[in-house]
């Protein structure tokens, strides 16, 4: 029966994706063969360097799990780390939202280390940073560019993602809050979404005293939420779309807060009909901020392929550290 769910949930998320670019295609009157023709003729220079500069974000976001890890006491080789991370970026392609891949390196270094807890808060923690990063870059983001983007759409989004950090921080790090959420999941129906609650609160709590580790972290974080900015403007200039940097800086944030919700096969429509609807703000064209979204997509997959290649071919030696007798 929960096979059953699995596969009706990924099958839905499926048609929702092709849902949303059929709607996409037809509302906007989006001619493919000039989509096509447009993704064909980009400056093959300024799409190597976008295509550069995404890695870069992989890299960091690795350096910072990797950080999490071993503060929380975890201490593993590199070739683990480096594999269980690989499976996480194949999976985001395939899986509900641009953060499906967590789970799946969640269950595998969890079952790896036998410190599943651990493993997942780790996971949470790297998730969160990344969030708050991506309100550091927008805030001051938005402030700059006042003069350039007064839209009330934009400023809603925004007011509602930085509304959205301060209830999860909230949640996670006032007593007063978390005991009344507590409260509320004292149900008999809650009682295993309580138990999950209480131990990610424990094990993120640990966390308070690593103040170096909090700073380094969120350090991390600003500089790849930068990273996404400057590579899908590497990717517009590849198209010959100039337009103002703080665009960038304003509506990367918001597109990419907004294709954390699991309603998509990674991200796949929902990202790009918010490509075209905000950078319809700049003044670029449907079809060039479809082609935007297109081709940092394909980044995705492509990078997402080289991981699940690394992912498979680790599969062997995964499974003789996991069947590994302890040493006496």
């Amino acid at each position: 029966m929960g096979n059953f769910k699995r596969i009706l949930s990924l099958l839905l998320r499926v048609s929702i994706s092709i849902i949303l670019l059929a709607l996409l295609f037809k509302l906007n009157k989006i001619d493919i063969r000039s989509l096509l023709n447009d993704i064909k003729g980009v400056n093959k220079l300024f799409l190597g360097l976008g295509f550069t500069v995404f890695f870069l974000g992989y890299l960091l976001g690795f350096l910072r799990w990797r950080m999490l890890l071993l503060a929380a006491g975890i201490n593993i080789s590199l070739k683990k780390l480096i594999s269980s991370f690989s499976g996480g970026v194949f999976f985001n392609v395939f899986l509900p939202s641009t953060i499906g891949g967590d789970l799946v390196r969640s269950a595998d270094l969890a079952g790896h280390t036998r410190k599943a807890k651990e493993v997942i808060a780790t996971v949470l923690l790297d998730r969160l940073s990344g969030y708050i990063g991506l309100v550091i870059v927008v805030i001051p983001a938005i402030l700059l560019g006042k003069g350039v983007v007064l839209d009330r759409v934009v400023l809603s989004s925004i007011a509602v993602i930085i509304g959205l950090l301060i209830v999860i921080l909230l949640v996670l790090f006032n007593s007063f809050i978390y005991t009344k959420i507590t409260r509320f999941l004292a149900t008999p129906g809650a009682k295993k979404i309580k138990e999950m609650v209480k131990d990610m609160h424990a094990e993120i709590h640990v966390f308070r005293h690593r103040r170096k580790v909090i700073i380094y972290n969120l350090f991390l974080s600003f500089f790849i939420q930068i990273i996404t900015p400057v590579s899908i403007y590497f990717i517009a200039l590849s198209l010959g779309v100039k337009i103002n940097f703080i665009y960038f800086l304003i509506f990367m944030p918001i597109i990419g807060a907004i294709t954390l919700l699991p309603v998509a096969i990674g991200g796949l429509g929902l990202r790009e009909s918010l490509f075209v609807v905000y950078f319809a703000k700049a003044g670029v064209i449907k079809q060039l901020a479809l082609a935007m979204s297109l081709l940092s997509f394909s980044f995705i997959v492509i990078y997402g392929a080289i991981g699940g290649l690394i992912y498979v071919l680790t599969i062997h030696h995964r499974r003789l550290q996991c069947n590994k007798p302890p040493s006496v």
